[in-house]
């Protein structure tokens, strides 16, 4: 018998109807948040960043392959890790698919990390991915745009969302170190890293615009702002359990799509 609150389905359909309004009202702030979004001031980039890419050297004006709009995910995959973080590797699990629809509309879509481009594409071979990626292993690019910490001194603050830069910050912190959240160690050991050089990484997405030769910086966002690149997270909180994080925290149940089987993922504690 379960435990859950039960009802006929007229009671049902009334509690529905209630609910629908909420999501109604949510789906309207979220179109205008998106306006919001798109009236956002645009910044020139200036700098002549060089990645390296499956098919060679490339400007940032490359990645655009001939569209005016260029979104990258900014996935946390360092120079010392082995293997690209989990969180990561299950967000861009979905990007294959929307590839051909965002590139009819004048967009296309890429991944950057700071590792050399020869780990990258040997990681892409193993997750059977097909999507473009780059490699800002020899330039500014992450820490220009705040999902990579750097020792050296900066002309200009990143664009970091506070709790994302406090994070860097806390790396010299002993009971910051001590007290981590169960998932930051899990991923850095998939990740084939200590804690801190994991935590030298971020995630992050950022949209850029090319008008002829010009191009600029239109908006980023961090942590869980890239959560709506998460469909599975979309999934679940439509189901009646939910995430089931409460008790283990949240995504430590993640894994490589490939380790599923392994049994490595049998329960969120696991």
């Amino acid at each position: 018998m379960t435990n859950h609150k039960t009802g006929t389905r007229e009671e049902w359909l009334a509690a529905r109807l209630d609910l629908l309004k909420a999501e109604k009202e949510h789906t309207r702030r979220g179109d205008e948040l998106a306006r919001q979004r798109q009236e956002l001031p645009w910044v020139r980039v200036d700098k002549p960043y060089r990645f390296d890419t499956g098919e060679g050297k490339a400007s940032l004006a490359d990645l655009f392959k001939g569209r005016s709009q260029l979104v990258v995910y900014h996935f946390m995959f360092g120079p010392g890790y082995t293997a690209g973080c989990p969180a990561c590797s299950a967000t861009a699990d979905s990007f294959n698919g929307v590839l051909p629809h965002l590139e009819a509309r004048d967009t296309i879509m890429i991944c950057v990390s700071r590792a050399p481009i020869e780990k990258l594409l040997a990681f892409r071979r193993r997750m059977g991915w097909s999507f473009n990626w780059a490699s800002s292993y020899e330039n500014d690019f992450n820490f220009d745009f705040g999902v990579s910490a750097s020792a050296r001194p900066r002309k200009y603050a990143p664009p970091l969302e506070a709790n994302e830069l406090a994070a860097f910050r806390m790396l010299s912190d002993q009971h910051f170190r001590d007290n981590l959240p169960p998932v930051v160690a899990q991923n850095a050991g998939t990740s084939g890293i200590d804690v801190a050089g994991y935590l030298s990484e971020g995630h992050g997405f950022s949209v850029f615009v090319r008008e002829a030769d010009t191009i600029y910086h239109s908006y980023s966002t961090y942590t869980r702002g890239t959560e709506f690149l998460m469909g599975y997270y979309g999934i679940l909180d439509r189901t009646p359990k939910g995430r089931s994080e409460d008790e283990c925290g949240p995504m430590t149940w993640l894994r490589l799509h490939d380790e599923y089987a392994k049994g490595a993922a049998k329960s969120c504690c696991s």
